[in-house]
């Protein structure tokens, strides 16, 4: 903060107006600490790059310039007003002005106001105040103009409301609701999916979603969801808030599309752009509810597979979230037990270390080769799923295969 109230500090001895602005004041007005600051001011962005030695002009045309001090960054944006927005995101013209009517360009009353660090008072064109006290979302004046300029604020007034449970008041409702249909093609399907995932941080991430719903958005974001009943939804999204904390945000979106084969959901997770990394996860955890579902059928071998998996522990967390609580410590007591058995084989899966290597069939004149691949794999299998260690008995068994090659 003591690097923030320098550059207001600097810009004021110059001359300049300079405030704290946006979340950082809302935060902390309800006492919840940040080191997240962006500033706003009178000068222009040549003066501001003029005044400190290291700047980045990462929006110079809208008047932003990132202030590098001690190795944070802080955004000093000119006060502006915006004139014209073309798609639905960005402005493509601005005008520089003043505080009171900078504030006016912002989404909701509660991110509109200021504070000045030296004189430490609040200053609030926007009565962003008195909707804090409220626990009220409420756009800057016209909700249908500002939703207009920016789509993605109709996600972010349900983030907003999720993370503080405040209302949101019944004209900004209203608004969302007119204008729900027009999320795309206005809005990356990234930055809502970034939205979304920010939600899922909050408590009331489930409440969230329903709103979404509630709002027209959610079916908007998934057509799929059109046919349903808001009771439909509630009770799909029922164990939503138990999912642990860390589990990424696809776990409780696939939630609402139980019907979903794999195949449907890594295109579901291509839909939302999802990384490679997360798709693997999705993978994983389909994997895992199959075996669950086909507990007894599941041999050592696949077991050892599952447990040497990175994803392991949290899948399994999730997995226990859909069993009944009476019998969920037992759930997750079988796993502990079992992984704990089979520890050694785990181990060497995760080590790349099997017990018969290629070198023990190659002194059995098995010759490099597909051949030499299944008959390693099969060793693995014998080893895991009759206890095997010692390779010399692995390979006795391999003998006993229909592949292992007959002698002519």
């Amino acid at each position: 903060m003591q690097e923030a109230k320098f550059i207001v500090k600097t810009l004021v001895t110059e001359g300049y107006i300079s405030y704290f602005v946006g979340g950082w004041v809302r935060d902390f007005l309800l006492n919840h600490p940040s080191d997240d600051i962006d500033l706003a001011t009178s000068a222009p962005p040549e003066v501001v790059e003029s005044l400190f030695s290291h700047t980045i002009p990462i929006g110079k045309a809208f008047g932003i310039i990132l202030v590098i001090i001690k190795n944070k960054q802080y955004e000093v944006a000119t006060f502006r007003r915006d004139v014209e927005y073309k798609d639905g995101r960005r402005p493509s013209k601005i005008e520089f002005s003043s505080p009171e009517i900078d504030s006016q360009r912002r989404d909701f009353t509660i991110n509109g106001m200021f504070y000045d660090p030296i004189k430490e008072e609040i200053i609030d064109f926007v009565n962003g105040r008195e909707d804090l006290d409220k626990k009220i979302i409420r756009c800057i004046g016209n909700p249908h103009s500002r939703i207009k300029e920016d789509r993605l604020r109709m996600i972010r007034a349900i983030r907003m409301s999720a993370r503080f449970n405040f209302e949101i008041e019944k004209e900004t409702k209203r608004a969302i609701i007119a204008h729900a249909d027009e999320l795309f093609p206005a809005v990356a399907i990234e930055r809502i999916i970034q939205e979304i995932t920010k939600m899922s941080q909050y408590r009331g991430f489930k409440k969230a979603l329903i709103m979404l719903f509630e709002y027209t958005l959610l079916q908007n974001i998934f057509p799929a969801l059109k046919k349903l009943s808001l009771d439909e939804v509630k009770e799909r999204l029922f164990l939503v808030d138990d999912f642990p904390h860390r589990a990424p945000v696809i776990v409780s979106i696939l939630e609402l599309f139980p019907e979903f084969n794999l195949e449907q959901k890594i295109e579901l997770c291509r839909y939302l752009k999802l990384s490679n990394r997360e798709i693997e996860f999705v993978t994983f955890l389909d994997l895992g509810k199959s075996y669950i579902k086909d507990e007894n059928k599941v041999d050592g071998f696949s077991w050892s597979h599952f447990y040497s998996n990175h994803f392991f522990d949290l899948v399994i967390d999730i997995l226990a979230v859909h069993i009944k609580a009476e019998i969920r410590k037992d759930f997750l007591h079988i796993h502990e037990s079992r992984q704990k058995k089979l520890t050694p084989y785990i181990d060497r899966i995760k080590n790349n270390d099997p017990i018969v290597k290629s070198d023990h069939l190659k002194l059995c004149n098995i010759k490099p080769g597909i051949l030499m691949g299944q008959l390693l794999k099969e060793a693995i299998k014998i080893s895991i799923n009759k206890n095997l260690l010692d390779p010399n008995k692995i390979i006795d068994e391999l003998k006993k295969l229909k592949i292992w090659p007959k002698k002519s």
